[in-house]
């Protein structure tokens, strides 16, 4: 294992942002490496719960399936986040299914480790708090959209939040875009045919701009304003 490559791998995550490098050393050389092709599962809902992901590249969906087969996408992931760390934090089973968007690497840091981990250093215990935290409110950001914003709102919304976590100050924003349609529909509670004609009359209006793998809103704040119409 390269421990130098792991440890930075560590470092881009906010959850290890405030380790001593000594302490990153440790966990390195414990991570396991893990690669997973498009649309590949890293695990099911109802799992056991029994290693916390690091990503290192590529992007993850978290996803609550339906008996008829169907989704809802609750997350989505990128480098330096983290999941899976409900089901290590209680010993219940998952809670979600997680899928790999495109091709993606995360370290994986084992249960036994992390509860260690959890005992030795408040500094973890404190960014793991804060990281639960985050992602409580962007959940209740969620069943707000869902409940007040009609689809073409919650839509125009939704854009706008993903461009505003990977830049929160640029005016414009170009995104690596791995999801097809029917992703965005269980994003946001559509269909897919829905989305689309959705998707087709912020293009047309120059409100978003879509080239084969990337996404690109010129105007952010012109999208919000969009959602609140």
């Amino acid at each position: 294992m390269d421990v130098e490559l792991a440890a930075s791998i560590l470092r881009s995550s906010c959850l290890f942002e405030r380790a001593d490098e000594t302490s990153l050393a440790d966990v390195a050389r414990q991570l396991r490496h893990r690669h997973f092709r498009r649309g590949e599962t890293i695990f099911h809902q109802g799992d056991p719960g029994d290693a916390l992901h690091l990503v290192s590249s590529g992007a993850v969906k978290i996803v609550l399936p339906s008996a008829e087969g169907g989704e809802a996408i609750i997350a989505t992931l990128r480098g330096g986040d983290f999941f899976g760390e409900l089901a290590l934090l209680d010993g219940a089973a998952r809670s979600a299914t997680a899928v790999a968007l495109e091709a993606t690497e995360t370290w994986t840091l084992s249960r036994e480790l992390f509860h260690d981990l959890l005992d030795r250093d408040a500094r973890l215990r404190e960014s793991l708090l804060a990281g639960l935290a985050r992602e409580l409110r962007r959940l209740t950001g969620q069943v707000e959209e869902l409940h007040f914003l009609d689809l073409a709102g919650r839509l125009a919304m939704r854009l706008a939040r993903l461009a505003r976590e990977a830049d929160p100050a640029a005016a414009e924003v170009r995104l690596d875009w791995p999801y097809t349609q029917s992703d965005l529909a269980s994003m946001i509670g559509g269909t897919r045919q829905s989305v689309n004609k959705l998707l087709a009359g912020l293009i047309e209006r120059g409100l978003v701009v879509i080239e084969r793998d990337t996404l690109t809103i010129p105007d952010v704040d012109a999208l919000l304003r969009e959602a609140d119409r």
